[in-house]
C-alpha cells in the first residue's frame, strides 16, 4: 500500500509534519512525502526517522497558493491509497480540492488510526462529539487533527529528491504574508495559558506572560480580547479563531462561551481560574479555581518557579 503525505517546508518543520508522517507509516505500506518550500534536504531527511521512505520537494512552489499546490499534488499521487494532510490552514484548503479532482473520499479531522472495519474516528459538532467515517473510494484523503496522534520514531532512512516543477500562472496572487509573533506557534503548543476580559485591561497581561514563561507555554486569548485590541488576533482561540489541542490549557478570566469551548475542548487537561463559580467553563474543566486571578495567578507563578527550582 502506498501512502502520500503533504507538508509545507518553509523555515523549520512543524510538529504536525512529524505527526502526519508517523500516522501514514502506521497505516502500513510505504510513505512518500510531497513537500513544497525552501527547507534544505538535510532538514527534510529527518522525516525518515518518523517513517518516510522518500521525500520529493518542489522548489518552484514556496507560497500558500492552494490551487497551485493541489494541481501539483494531483500529478504525483497515482497509485496511492491514502493521502494524509495535517488539519491546519493548508490541509483545510488543499485536501477538499484534491477530493474533488480525484473523486476521492475525504475524512476531515481524524483523531485516531482506522478501526478494523476501515472507519476512522473524527471530531464532529465542533468537538462536542465523535463520529466514525468510512470511505469506499479507491483513494482516501485524511486530514489529521494536530496533537491527536503522537509522532513515533522508526529509525528509517529516506531519500530526498529536489524538483522544480512550475504549475504556471495562478489566479491567486499573494500580496503579503504576515507571520505570527511568539516563540511557540499555538497549533503546536503542548501548554497554553489563555486569558479573557476578566483581566480588565492589556496592562495586566504581564502576569499571564509570567505564568506562560514559567511553564514554557504559549499565550492565547478569547475573541473579545482580540476584537478590542488587547492582544493580536493570531492569539485568538475558539470556533472562529485557532483550534488547539494542547496537553494543558489554563483559562484565566474566561467565562467559557460555547464558541470558545469549540476551539479548546480537545485539550487533554483544562484548568479554569475564574471568580464566578457559575461560569460555564467550570462544567468543561478538569480542575477549577474559584478566585480572583490577580491573587491566584501570581501565587501559581511563584509555585511553578519553586517547583522547577527544586526539581
Amino acid at each position: 500500500m502506498k501512502n502520500i503525505v503533504y507538508i509545507q517546508a518553509n523555515g523549520t518543520l512543524p510538529k504536525a509534519a512529524f505527526e502526519v508522517v508517523s500516522y501514514a507509516h502506521q497505516l502500513g505500506g510505504t510513505v512518500t512525502v510531497l513537500a513544497t518550500g525552501s527547507l534544505n534536504s538535510d532538514a527534510l531527511s529527518v522525516l525518515g526517522s518518523y517513517g518516510a521512505n522518500e521525500v520529493i520537494v518542489n522548489r518552484a512552489i514556496t507560497g500558500n497558493d492552494d490551487q497551485t499546490i493541489a494541481a501539483w499534488l494531483a500529478q504525483h499521487i497515482a497509485g496511492a491509497h491514502n493521502l494524509v494532510f495535517s488539519h491546519d490552514f493548508n490541509g483545510k484548503a488543499i485536501a477538499p480540492r484534491l477530493s474533488v479532482k480525484l473523486k476521492a473520499g475525504f475524512i476531515s479531522g481524524a483523531v485516531a488510526l482506522p478501526e478494523a472495519d476501515g472507519s476512522i474516528k473524527v471530531n464532529v459538532f465542533s468537538g462536542k462529539a465523535f463520529g466514525y467515517v468510512k470511505s469506499n473510494t479507491a483513494q482516501r484523503i485524511i486530514s489529521l487533527l494536530p496533537n491527536s496522534v503522537a509522532p513515533s520514531m522508526t529509525g528509517n532512512a529516506c531519500t530526498v529528491q529536489e524538483v522544480n516543477e512550475s504549475m504556471g500562472d495562478s489566479r491567486i496572487k499573494v500580496l503579503s504574508v504576515k507571520k505570527p509573533e511568539g516563540t511557540i506557534p499555538l497549533p503546536e503548543a503542548e501548554l497554553v495559558v489563555s486569558a479573557g476580559r476578566g483581566l480588565k485591561g492589556p496592562e495586566n497581561w504581564g502576569m499571564i506572560e509570567d505564568l506562560a514563561n514559567a511553564l514554557g507555554a504559549a499565550t492565547a486569548c478569547s475573541r473579545p480580547v482580540a476584537d478590542i485590541g488587547w492582544r493580536p488576533h493570531h492569539e485568538h482561540v475558539g470556533q472562529t479563531g485557532v483550534a488547539i489541542r494542547p496537553n494543558l490549557y489554563i483559562a484565566v478570566g474566561i467565562s467559557g462561551a460555547i464558541q470558545h469551548l469549540a476551539g479548546v475542548n480537545g485539550s487533554k487537561v483544562i484548568v479554569v481560574i475564574n471568580p464566578d463559580s457559575e461560569a460555564p467553563f467550570f462544567k468543561a474543566a478538569d480542575y477549577g479555581v474559584v478566585g480572583d486571578a490577580f491573587e491566584v495567578v501570581p501565587k501559581l507563578v511563584e509555585a511553578v518557579k519553586k517547583f522547577r527550582a527544586n526539581s
